[in-house]
């Protein structure tokens, strides 16, 4: 049988079977990554900085150099390689449990001080490494494993919407939040990532992009449906969009 390759594959993207979830969206956000950094021409002066969990993983698919976090501290860190290394592009890859839960002051403070580094959050809804706990980003009435009853409003709070949050802080030159779902939204996914880096280039300040993903394992669906929820529970909730665009606001 011929083997079948995919043509103009990023070159930072290493050719590897995944050991991801079936189903699990990680890997589509590292190619657009890849394929950002590639199109930019900045592969050889980018550093990556990765946290714990599914996360963490990015060094086994993207050829970079990279630094590993402590839970939480991926902004923390990717501050100091910025300052030390300013001719870098740096940039920090986290999921929800990450960076909205014990990662929370980092990130905040970080885009508050408008640090010239890029943020690729990847939003589940769930803890996906460690067993499928309740996140800050699960959904009321979603069931994990701390939640077995579901997410409650009274008793949990809602939500946490990290966009509009980052949005807000005044460092902050980009935030959007995109989805992978379709291959619509995959295109406007890679547009979103592309555009936060060129930020980060053009020294405008702080740039940030949500991605809802998938994680059919903690979720307890198949590939499928789990992408089906992404539609018709997550983007209501989360509704996809450019929550801050300072070039925009300057041309107006």
């Amino acid at each position: 049988m011929q083997e079948i390759r995919v043509t103009n594959y990023p070159e930072v993207l290493v050719d590897r079977p995944t050991h991801y979830c079936p189903g699990c969206q990680h890997g589509i956000a590292h190619r657009l990554v890849a394929e950002a950094l590639t199109d930019l021409g900045v592969v050889d002066k980018t550093i990556a900085v990765s946290s714990i969990g599914c996360s963490v993983f990015l060094y086994n698919y993207l050829n970079l150099d990279t630094v590993e976090a402590p839970h939480g501290r991926a902004p923390a860190v990717a501050t100091g390689v910025k300052r030390a290394r300013p001719d870098a592009v740096v940039f920090t890859y986290q999921g929800d449990g990450d960076l909205a839960s014990i990662g929370m002051a980092e990130i905040m403070h970080c885009a508050n001080r408008g640090e010239r580094v890029t943020v690729i959050f990847v939003n589940n809804t769930v803890y996906g490494m460690t067993g499928g706990q309740m996140a800050p980003t699960t959904l009321v009435g979603q069931k994990t494993t701390t939640c077995p009853g579901g997410r409650c409003l009274e008793r949990e709070g809602a939500p946490i919407r990290m966009s509009e949050i980052i949005a807000s802080l005044g460092g902050t030159a980009y935030c959007e939040r995109v989805a992978v779902n379709t291959v619509k939204n995959v295109l406007g996914a890679k547009k979103a990532i592309r555009k936060a880096f060129q930020y980060q280039l053009d020294g405008k300040g702080f740039s940030f992009v949500e991605v809802l993903s998938t994680c059919p394992t903690n979720w307890r669906m198949t590939p499928v449906a789990a992408n089906e929820r992404v539609a018709s529970e997550m983007i209501p909730y989360f509704p996809l969009g450019t929550f801050k665009d300072i070039a925009a606001t300057e041309g107006a």
